[in-house]
This record gives structure tokens, sequence and C-alpha cells, in this order.
């Protein structure tokens, strides 16, 4: 159907800065400034725990030695071409001995079918509106989430309104009103200066913290509920700080065997060890095991600002881990850490102007959920003709 090649070494030291991606087996990688294939083009993994995993570049890209990449699609569509390579197992075509490897010669001799080049289109067009509209939803996401942050640092970090008022100004692009929020000087804090009349609390006083265990998994009446259960894994590939669904549940019966029980939605998730500093406010309620710093915020503090507050604060909260097998911190160590708690009503300007953009976030990833559901349940069935799309005569 196609010829495949493999792909060619680029070291880190020599990429060159640039908007070209460079693919690698699991997908992006990085980026460089010297294309050496034309797009559109697909790659797919050659060896290892990648072995097969496909990757489609609408652009120019730099194929990696660690794939395959399509030299010639023979006529084929090129996005359809990294659909039907997706519905492929290629469990049973591998060359290797130690670990899973992928043999392009080898790979020549796998049956599949192709339909005429105008289905082959139209199917590409209906997976690939679903893929472009889950890509736009994480790109508006990292855009929203990037000004909350930038919000964050300028308020509660580098203090720009009240350093503009100290020296008699108005701060740029904000309102009169909000600005007689912020003070206009400053006074000393174990955190250094900060504005006068703001506080400094141990976190474990501003907020909540608890931490989780597991249930006995081998009781059956413990698992298999409707209370998510989180672990720090289920926190690793998530695209925004927000945990919407966990990979295992607990019955009631289950979520009373940890001490913390079920948490409400909105506490905020810190992973404490293996590893630290996983993040993600949860957006349902959960039991959480033994692998979390979990903040319930009914203080002072709302759970946007400690979300961003323990982000840049990340170094701190590493410094305060110990252990001898593995990293981790404890919830003795880490309640004492400083918290700086800013007045009431800035606060709420805070939540005022940060909390649509995460309810955005949160909308947008649940929309990305469906479509993601959607697109796999669709992919399989159009690839193989089981679903058939009517083409305008």
């Amino acid at each position: 159907m196609v010829k495949l090649q493999r792909g060619f070494d680029l070291p880190t030291e020599v990429r060159r800065p640039g908007s070209v991606p460079v693919l690698g087996s699991f997908g992006v990688t990085g980026w460089h400034g010297v294309a050496r294939a034309a797009g559109p083009g697909v790659t797919i993994g050659r060896s290892g725990a990648s072995a097969g995993v496909a990757t489609y570049s609408e652009v120019p890209y730099w194929p990696l030695n660690t794939t395959l990449w399509v030299t010639d699609f023979n006529g084929n569509d090129p996005r359809f071409v990294f659909y039907l390579l997706k519905t492929i197992g290629f469990g049973g075509y591998n060359s290797g001995s130690a670990q899973p490897s992928l043999n392009r010669n080898l790979l020549r001799t796998i049956p599949v079918v192709i339909p005429p080049i105008e289905e082959q289109r139209a199917i590409a067009s209906v997976l690939g509106a679903l893929d472009d509209k889950i890509e736009r939803n994480r790109r508006m996401n990292e855009t929203l989430e990037a000004l909350a942050r930038a919000i964050f640092t300028s308020w509660f970090v580098d203090f720009d309104p009240v350093r503009v008022k100290a020296e008699g100004r108005l701060p740029v692009g904000m309102d009169a009103e909000t600005a007689a929020l912020f003070p206009d000087s400053f006074e000393d804090s174990p955190l250094g200066p900060i504005p006068s009349g703001w506080q400094v609390w141990p976190i474990g006083d501003a907020v909540s913290v608890v931490g989780g265990s597991t249930p006995r998994t081998s009781e059956p009446a413990f698992w298999d509920g409707d209370i998510p259960f989180a672990t720090p894994k289920d926190l690793s590939g998530v695209d925004a700080p927000v945990l919407l669904e966990t990979s295992r549940k607990v019955t009631l019966e289950g979520a009373q065997q940890v001490s913390s029980g079920v948490l409400e939605r909105g506490t905020v998730l810190l992973s404490s060890r293996a590893p630290i500093g996983y993040l993600a406010i949860a957006e349902t309620r959960v039991v959480v095991n033994q692998g979390f710093i979990a903040m319930q915020c009914a203080g002072p503090l709302p759970s946007i600002y400690v979300l961003h507050w323990a982000r840049l604060n990340m170094p701190r909260v590493v410094a305060a881990a110990n252990g001898t097998t593995f990293l981790e911190v404890s919830k003795r160590n880490y309640r004492p850490i400083p918290v700086l708690v800013p007045d009431a009503a800035v606060l709420r300007v805070f939540i005022a102007t940060a909390g649509p953009l995460h309810e955005r976030i949160v909308s947008n990833l649940r929309e990305t959920s469906v479509l993601l559901t959607t697109r796999d349940a669709l992919l399989p069935k159009l690839v193989s003709g089981q679903l058939r799309i009517a083409l305008d005569a």
C-alpha cells in the first residue's frame, strides 16, 4: 500500500531553532529548523512500547530514526493511511527478540483493504474533523491556562498592581474599582516584602490537608462502584490540571476504608511521590490513594489560587521531601510550608477573573472526552468498511 523507510538521527544538541516538528516514536518530541520529509506525512514507532504507534503531520517534518516514515503513499490519501495504520495490530509482526521491533519488509506482508480514493478522503475528512476539534480544544486550554497563570503571577508573585500604585500610578488595564482593592505599600514577612495587610500562613492552616490509602484489592465489595478512585497515574496524561475521571472506582464501602473518605469536587490534588508534582483540581467527588496530598479549600484560599500557588512553589514542595527508597512529601512536612494569603476582596476578584477561564477549560475537556469516544468508535468501523459514508453523486 505504501513505502516505508527508517527515519534519521537528530541529536538534541544539533537541533536548530525552528517550527519543523520532530516526530519520534510516540509523536512530536521537539522542533527543528530543517525538514527531512514533506507534509502531509505519516510515521509509525519502530520498536519497544511505541512499536506501531502512528503519527500524522500536516506540515513538513523530521522523522527520527526511532520511526518508520512513509516515503510514498502510492496514490492513497495520507490521512486515511494514518487512520488505517492505527487499526492494525502490529504485535504479530514483531521481528525483535528482547523487545518488540518492526521490520519494514515484514510489514509489506500485512493484508489490508483499501477503498477508492474518494471514500478514503471522505473517511479522513470525518475522522480528521474530530481530531482537528480535539486539537483546537487542547490549544485553547493551553492559552486559557497561560492567561490564568499570568494573572496569578502578576497579582500574587510580582505584585504588579501594588508596585504601580506605590509609584503613584494606576495599574494599566485594571479598572479603578479593582485597583482600589490593592494596597500601595509593602511590609516585611517570612516570605520577604508582601503587600501591606496581606498575611503569611502555613498552608496547613489555609487549607485542610489530607491523604489517602488503597482499599484492600482482594475484597470485591470495595471495588467497581461509582465513586472515582484516583492514583497519581490518573494525572500523568492529563492535558490540563483537571481531573474528570479515573481508571478505577470504589464502592461506598470501599471509600469508608480510606480515612479521608470521599473528597468533594474542588479538592486540589498534588501527587506526593513517584513522582512528586502532578497537580489537578478534582471536578468530581473522589477518593485518593496514598500517593496524594489532597487540599480541601473551604478556608480563605480558593482552589484555583491553591492550584497556581502549588505549581509556582513546586521547588519548595520538593525540598520538603525525604525518603530512602524514593522521595515523598509527607503531610507533616507539607503543612508548615508558608503561603501568601491576600486580602479577601482581592481573592474574590481573582476568582471572578480566573474562574471563568477554568470553567471553560473544564468544558473543553468534557467536550474532548466525547469527541475522543466518538472518534474511537467510528475509526475501526469506517476504515474496515463496516460503516460506509454516502458520497455525493
